[in-house]
C-alpha cells in the first residue's frame, strides 16, 4: 500500500542516522502529535526497536487530557526515555507580543531552557514544509545561534541530499543544529503511513460530537487546549481522515490561534526559535 511511500521513509531514516552519527549528545522533540509519533516510529526503525536518545516535551501544563494519557501510554509500551519539561509562565514572555502569541511562547522560552540543561548539540522536531509558508523555508539540518534564533534569510543550501552538519559558530556556548527528518512529507504521507504502519495516534483526531453545538468536530493540528480548536468534520476513522484530505482546501493549522493573530505572529515565532 502507498508504495512512494518507502522512499519518504528511507529518506527520513538517513537523515535521523546521520544525525545521531554526527550530533552528541542529540534529543528529540516529541509533541505527541501524528508527525512526531510517526517521526519516533521511524527512528525505532533506524536503530533496531529501541529510542537512543531522550524524546522532550515541551509542557506548559496545557495539554488536553487525551494527549497526556497517550503520552503515558507510548512511553510504557515503547520504553521511552521521556523528559517532560515545564516551560516558563506566560508572565515571563515578552508582553509586546499579542495574547495567544505571547502564550505560544511559552515553549520557545522552554525550548531554550531545555537546550541549555541536557547540553543538546542537535533536536529534531516532527515539522513539515507544507504546514506553513515560513516553514516551507526551513532546511533539514538548520543552525540555530545560542538564543535559538533562526535566520531564515540565511540557511545552508541543500542538494540530492548533502546536509551540512558542521556547528554553528559559539557551539560551545550553546549554539545548535535543529533537524527535521520529515520536512518533505505532507499531512496526507503522514496519515497513509499511520494507516499502513498502525501507528498509533491521540484519539483526538477522530471526529465527535460537540457537546456545545451538536457538530462533529475533530483536531488536526494538536497544541495546548487554550491555543488549539478542532474543525468540522465526519471523519471518525483513519480511512475517513484520508479520504477528507484528499479533497479537503481547508489549512491544516485552521485551529492554531497564534497563526492568525497578527500578520507577523508565526514569523516572530519562528525567528526566535518557536519549532
Amino acid at each position: 500500500m502507498y508504495k512512494y511511500l518507502d522512499e519518504l521513509e528511507s529518506k527520513s531514516i538517513y537523515i535521523l542516522r546521520e544525525a545521531y552519527n554526527r550530533l552528541n549528545p542529540m534529543g528529540m522533540m516529541w509533541s505527541i502529535g501524528k508527525d512526531s509519533t510517526a517521526m519516533l516510529w521511524m527512528v525505532r526503525k533506524a536503530f533496531m526497536g529501541r529510542v537512543p536518545f531522550p524524546v522532550c516535551l515541551l509542557d506548559t501544563g496545557m495539554e488536553m487530557d487525551e494527549v497526556y494519557a497517550f503520552r503515558d501510554r507510548l512511553i510504557k509500551e515503547w520504553n521511552l526515555d521521556c523528559v517532560n519539561w515545564q516551560c516558563p509562565p506566560e508572565e515571563e514572555m515578552d508582553q509586546t507580543l499579542p495574547p495567544k502569541t505571547r502564550s505560544a511562547m511559552r515553549k520557545t522560552e522552554g525550548l531554550k531552557t531545555l537546550m541549555k540543561e541536557y547540553g543538546f548539540k542537535g533536536i529534531t522536531g516532527g515539522i513539515r514544509r507544507d504546514e506553513q509558508g515560513l516553514r516551507a523555508k526551513e532546511r533539514v539540518f538548520s543552525p540555530r545561534t545560542i538564543d535559538g534564533e533562526w535566520d531564515f534569510k540565511d540557511q545552508p543550501p541543500e542538494f540530492w541530499d548533502q546536509y551540512k552538519t558542521e556547528f554553528p559558530h559559539d557551539e560551545a556556548k550553546g549554539a545548535h543544529l535543529r533537524i527535521h527528518p520529515i520536512l518533505h512529507w505532507t499531512e496526507i504521507d503522514i496519515w497513509r503511513y499511520h494507516q499502513r504502519e498502525g501507528i498509533p495516534f491521540c484519539p483526538l483526531y477522530l471526529a465527535r460530537k460537540d457537546e456545545e453545538t451538536g457538530k462533529m468536530m475533530r483536531y488536526r493540528s494538536l497544541g495546548e487546549k487554550n491555543l488549539t480548536f478542532p474543525v468540522e468534520s465526519s471523519a471518525s476513522s483513519i480511512e475517513e481522515i484520508i479520504e477528507e484530505l484528499e479533497t479537503t482546501n481547508t489549512s491544516e493549522r485552521a485551529g492554531r490561534a497564534m497563526d492568525s493573530e497578527t500578520e507577523d505572529s508565526f514569523e516572530r515565532l519562528r525567528a526566535a526559535g518557536y519549532m
